[in-house]
């Protein structure tokens, strides 16, 4: 991975001013001295030779047991692992893992059943203490369907639980019920979840390899746990010093669409971990180029309030030469290839916000594979919890999450 900005938004100068504070941040993650430092547990990884030979021998009985793999959670509990399913899959042929319990829809509920079918399945169900709302519905439908489809022996045998190591409602259940059941650790929070059986679980029932995911997040940690030359503190100190310089929105761009749900994850673990005590950069997110021809306009003319972190992947796995152009006006693209095609959008896109005041920081990975994706979920990790220690909040906490549940159970007579 290579991290490259442009340093007339962001100086050598600036990243010397917060040099200071960087050691102290180090210091207060490799010392569990910052707040929330309970929760620090993703820092350093750890490769569970027993656990993940479970997670993969569970993944093969359900991929034996069923057509789908009904994943029931929200948040943390199903964006990261959503995130690396998409990436890593063909993007149009049917995907054996489905998503539910992270919204409240009728429609999408029975959209789901209804495709279902008459199909064999199983369910994750991730929450550690299984009283939130939207995945305990969830569960408790799809529960009763495994009942009426196998009875209630077999639904047993096809409900896998993450949950809490010892309480909660979820876990008391698991217990009763005799479920299959992997844990979630108490010191790592759901958005830094992915690389536990939160995650992997999931991942490895689509059939991605989660020991490559491993080792690429344990190669970026060896990387990313000492100072000098740290490109996730670098990135954490560009994304402060740009806030400073009324750069108060960030969007993540892509240039492949299987990274859509990839910003989708991105968007949770920074806005989360940021925006609260009245601080944070707002973190949004564009596909291009289809962006380009809707939010492109205002990107390069709109307020500048914006800083953009583009996803370069230099290599496909398949590429496709542009067929010969019977129009003179469109025969500059016959024979180029389509990746050469869209750097050229990517790079000329670059230069023309980075000209109308837009920064843009440049992150390049080699191709996308279960490595370089291990590696750049750990990286924005580490960044996100130096940036929100430099912008002087708790990374690890989410007090504002509390404020709708609240009002919605009024509403609900609880």
């Amino acid at each position: 991975m290579e991290l490259i900005y442009e340093n007339s938004f962001v100086t050598d100068s600036d990243i010397k001013k917060l040099s200071k504070r960087i050691q102290d941040i180090h210091n207060m993650i490799n010392d569990r001295t910052g707040e929330g430092s309970d929760f620090l547990g993703w820092v350093n990884l750890e490769y569970d030779k027993d656990e993940i030979e479970r997670i993969k021998t569970c993944a093969n009985k359900i991929r034996r047991d069923s057509d789908y793999l009904v994943v029931i959670g929200i948040g943390g509990s199903y964006l990261g692992a959503r995130a690396v399913i998409e990436a890593l899959s063909h993007s149009f042929r049917q995907k054996n893992v489905l998503f539910a319990g992270n919204n409240m829809s009728p429609d999408y509920l029975n959209d789901l059943l209804e495709f279902i079918g008459d199909s064999d399945f199983s369910i994750n169900v991730i929450s550690k203490s299984g009283t939130t709302t939207e995945p305990a519905i969830a569960f408790s439908i799809f529960k009763q369907k495994l009942i009426e489809k196998y009875g209630a022996e077999e639904a047993r045998n096809r409900i896998y639980v993450t949950t809490d190591r010892e309480k909660g409602l979820l876990k008391k259940e698991a217990i009763e019920e005799n479920y299959e059941s992997f844990t979630v650790p108490d010191n790592i929070g759901g958005r830094y979840s992915v690389l536990t059986p939160v995650g992997l679980l999931p991942i490895a029932v689509a059939g991605i390899n989660i020991d490559s995911l491993m080792l690429g997040a344990l190669q970026a940690m060896q990387k990313y746990e000492n100072l000098p030359d740290n490109e996730a503190y670098t990135y954490a100190i560009i994304r402060n010093t740009l806030l400073k310089k009324g750069k108060n929105i960030e969007l993540m761009v892509n240039y492949e669409p299987k990274l859509h749900y990839f910003t989708e994850w991105w968007k949770q673990l920074f806005g989360e971990s940021e925006g609260k005590d009245g601080k944070g950069i707002f973190p949004a997110g564009v596909d291009n180029t289809a962006d380009l021809h809707s939010m492109g306009q205002y990107i390069q003319d709109g307020q500048k309030i914006l800083f953009e972190t583009v996803i370069d992947i230099e290599n496909p796995y398949r590429d496709y030469k542009v067929p010969a152009q019977k129009s003179v006006e469109l025969d500059f693209l016959t024979g180029k290839s389509l990746n050469e095609v869209n750097h050229m959008a990517m790079e000329g896109t670059i230069k023309a916000h980075v000209d109308g005041e837009v920064p843009n920081i440049l992150i390049k990975i080699e191709k996308l594979d279960e490595f370089n994706l291990g590696w750049l979920i750990y990286f924005f990790e580490k960044a996100c919890a130096v940036s929100g220690y430099l912008l002087g909040v708790n990374p690890f906490n989410q007090p504002g999450v509390e404020a709708y549940k609240s009002e919605m159970f009024k509403l609900l007579g609880k």
